[in-house]
Order: structure tokens, then sequence, then C-alpha cells
């Protein structure tokens, strides 16, 4: 039962790093677009954390494989196989000189990531609060038990 827990828990912090990833892409992304940033700082940041993104995706999509969570394996594949192709293809980061050219586009697709990771980590937290009163409710029932 505590197993469970420490993997939800496990699932929730890498959703919530996906989560901030994606948000500071957009707020790079917005700054850049009412001149607050410089294009080459924007995107030295954001291309600093596409990897990592790609990575956490993908270790949140096997752990998910690996312990049999079919449903949601499933919802996470579209994401991950999106990331691989962008890598393969080599369009995984932004260019500088083209930018502003793709401004529109960058930030609807990293409002649709925000969208999906929202999904997750509400599908998380509701099964973090599921086991955390389960193995509460269950350690109580094992003290009363022992008297």
């Amino acid at each position: 039962m505590i197993l469970n827990l420490i993997f939800w828990i496990l699932c929730l912090l890498i959703n919530f790093g996906l989560l901030a990833i994606v948000f500071y892409a957009l707020l790079c992304l917005t700054d850049l677009e009412v001149d607050q940033m410089d294009p080459f700082v924007a995107t030295a940041n954001i291309n600093r954390w596409i990897l990592p993104e790609f990575v956490l995706q993908a270790v949140l999509s096997l752990l998910l494989l690996l312990t049999g969570h079919w449903i949601l394996f499933l919802l996470a594949v579209p994401l991950t196989c999106y990331h691989a192709i962008l890598f393969i293809r080599r369009q995984h980061l932004i260019d500088v000189t083209e930018v502003f050219r793709n401004l529109n586009t960058d930030k609807k697709r990293r409002m649709i990531k925000l969208g999906v990771y929202m999904i997750f980590f509400t599908i998380f937290i509701f099964r973090v609060v599921l086991f955390a009163v389960n193995h509460i409710l269950n350690d109580d029932d094992d003290d009363i038990d022992s008297f």
C-alpha cells in the first residue's frame, strides 16, 4: 500500500516539474511577445529546458507502462510520441532567427501541453489523496486490532 502512495507522489512530482517547465516557457514567450525579453535570452532560456521536459515526459510514460496503469499510459503516449518526433526531426529547439515568426504556434502548442499536464496533475493529486487516506484509515484499523 505504501509503495502505491510513493509511486503516485513520484508521478505528481514529475508532473509538477513538467508543469513548471511549460509554464516557464510560456512566460518567456509572453515576455518576448511584449518586448520585455531579448530574443537570444528567451530562446536560450527555453531551449535549456526542452530536453529535461522530454526526459521527464518519457520517464513518466515509462513509469505508467511498467506499473500497469494502462489508461494513463495511453493518455501520455501521444505527447511522448510528439516529443520523440520533434527530437528525431531536430525541430525541438527554438531558432532565434525564426522565433517571432513561430511565436503564436509555439504559444498554442505550449498551452495545449499545459492543459494536458494540468489534467494529469489533477488525476495524480486525486490518486495521492486517495491512497494517503486509505493508508491512514488502514493504519488506524491495524492499531485498533492490536489492542
